[in-house]
C-alpha cells in the first residue's frame, strides 16, 4: 500500500465512518474505494477531493509530503492559471504573463518526469487553452506577443506528448500541429521542427513511417538555424522514422548526423529549456532501438547496456532487481524471446503509463528523467530475452510544401554507424 493510499484509509477510520458510508456520501463504488485504498487502483485528484470533502479533512493533509508528485498536480488542477488570473484584471496583458508562463511550462514539463501522461492531461489541456485564450483576445505588445505564442508552442508540445502518452493520438495530432502554427508565428523555427518532429514520432510508431520519415526531415529542414542538441534531437526522429521503414541506410547516415550535431555543443551556445533531458545516454538508447528495428541486436547491446548501467551509477540507490534489463522488467515489457525480432514494436505510449514506473516516483533522483526510464524500457524490452535479461499522415510543414528526400536527406559519409 502506497503512502497516499494508506493516508486515504487512516483519515476515513479516524472519522469513524465505512466504506460504504463514505460511498453512499459520494459518487463512488465502495468497491472501488477499498481498491483506491489498498493500492490496487491509481488515485486521482478527483479521489483525494471527494475524501477531504466529506472526512473534513485538508487536502494537504491527504497528499502529506509537499513534494508528492499528485499533491503538485492537484494544486495546479485547482488554482486558477496565470492566464486566467492576468486576463481577469483586464485584456492588457504584458512581460510578467509571459515571464510566468514561461516558468509554468518549464514547471509542467519536469512534472511529466514523475507523473504519467494521463495524471497531466488535465492540467496541460486548461493551461494551453487559457494561453491560447490570451493569445487570441487580449492585447499586448510585439514583444510580449512573441513569448506569449513561444509558450503556447511549447504547451502545445507537451499537450501532444502527454496525449500521445496516454494513446489519445488524434489529439496530439491536433495540438502539435496547431503548436506548429504558433511557433511559426512566433518565429520560432526550431520549435516548430520540434513540434513536426513529435509528431513524426507517434506517426512512426502507430502510423506510416514513410509518412513520419518526411515529416522529422521537413522538421530538420525548416529548423535550418537550430542549435546542435536541437538538431541532435530533430536528427534523432529522423533515424527513427527511417528505421521502422527498414531504410537501412538512411538510418545509418541519420545516426551518423546526430552524433556530428551533438559533438558540436557548445558553452557558449544557449539551448532551450526543451532539450534539457537529452544526454549521450539518451542518443545510446535510441540508436540501439533503430538498430534492434534494423535487425541488428548484437550492435544495439552495448549501446543499450552502457546507458542503462551509465543511469545506475548516476542514479544511486536503484535496484538491480527492478530495473531495466532485469528478469521481472523483462518479463513486464513482454520481451520477446526470438533471437532478432524483425518488426519489434516498441512498447505502445497508450500503455506506459499505467505500467508501474521505475523507478518509483519517491525514489527517483533530480537527474532520473521519466524519457529516458521509458526510452530505456523501450529499448530493453526490444532485445531478445537472452540479451535484455543481463542488463498523422499528410500534414504540412511550417515553411510551405513538404521537401522531397532528396532535398533534405543527410549526406553519404563514413562514421560510427556507416562504413
Amino acid at each position: 500500500m502506497d503512502d497516499l493510499a494508506a493516508r486515504l484509509r487512516r483519515a476515513r477510520t479516524d472519522a469513524g465512518m465505512s466504506l460504504a458510508a463514505l460511498a453512499a456520501r459520494t459518487h463512488f463504488s465502495k468497491p472501488l474505494l477499498g481498491l483506491l485504498e489498498t493500492g490496487k487502483r491509481t488515485i486521482s485528484p478527483e479521489h483525494v477531493v471527494a475524501y477531504s470533502r466529506v472526512l473534513c479533512v485538508p487536502v494537504t493533509a491527504l497528499y502529506g509530503a509537499p513534494d508528492d508528485p499528485l499533491r503538485i498536480a492537484h494544486e495546479w488542477l485547482v488554482s486558477e492559471t496565470p492566464a486566467a488570473r492576468h486576463t481577469a484584471a483586464g485584456r492588457r496583458v504584458g512581460p510578467s504573463l509571459a515571464t510566468e508562463l514561461e516558468e509554468r511550462v518549464v514547471e509542467l514539463r519536469h512534472l511529466d518526469d514523475v507523473i504519467g501522461g494521463g495524471d497531466l492531461i488535465p492540467l496541460v489541456r486548461r493551461e494551453l487553452a487559457d494561453a491560447e485564450r490570451v493569445v487570441n483576445e487580449a492585447s499586448y505588445d510585439e514583444d510580449t506577443g512573441r513569448r506569449l505564442l513561444t509558450a503556447v508552442g511549447e504547451l502545445a508540445q507537451l499537450a501532444g506528448w502527454v496525449a500521445s502518452d496516454a494513446g489519445q493520438y488524434a489529439e496530439a495530432q491536433h495540438v502539435y500541429l496547431s503548436g506548429v502554427s504558433a511557433a511559426r508565428d512566433a518565429g520560432d523555427r526550431a520549435l516548430a521542427g520540434q513540434l513536426l518532429s513529435s509528431l513524426s514520432y507517434q506517426v512512426a510508431n502507430v502510423g506510416d513511417p514513410a509518412d513520419a520519415a518526411l515529416l522529422a526531415r521537413s522538421a530538420v529542414a525548416g529548423a535550418r538555424d537550430a542549435t546542435p542538441t536541437v538538431r541532435a534531437l530533430l536528427l534523432e526522429r529522423i533515424a527513427w522514422a527511417s528505421a521502422r521503414s527498414r531504410d537501412t541506410d538512411s538510418t545509418r547516415r541519420a545516426l551518423d548526423s546526430v552524433d556530428d550535431a551533438y559533438a558540436a555543443r557548445s558553452t557558449g551556445t544557449e539551448e532551450p529549456e526543451w532539450v534539457y533531458w537529452l544526454d549521450r545516454n539518451e542518443i545510446d538508447v535510441m540508436a540501439g532501438r533503430c538498430l534492434i528495428e534494423l535487425g541488428e541486436p548484437a550492435r544495439a547491446e552495448p549501446l543499450i547496456t552502457h546507458a542503462v548501467d551509465a543511469t545506475h551509477r548516476n542514479t544511486p540507490g536503484k535496484s538491480p532487481c527492478t530495473g531495466p534489463g532485469s528478469p521481472r522488467h523483462t518479463r513486464a515489457l513482454g520481451t520477446s524471446t526470438r533471437p532478432a525480432p524483425h518488426y519489434a514494436l516498441p512498447a505502445s505510449p497508450a500503455t506506459e503509463s499505467t505500467r508501474p514506473g521505475w523507478p518509483p516516483a519517491s525514489n527517483r533522483s533530480p537527474g532520473w528523467s521519466a524519457r529516458t526510464r521509458k526510452h530505456q524500457a523501450r529499448a530493453v524490452g526490444q532485445l531478445p530475452e537472452r540479451r535484455s535479461s543481463r542488463l498523422s499522415a499528410g500534414a504540412t510543414s511550417a515553411w510551405g510544401n513538404r521537401p522531397t528526400k532528396q532535398q533534405v536527406s543527410t549526406p553519404r559519409r563514413i562514421g560510427r554507424y556507416t562504413a
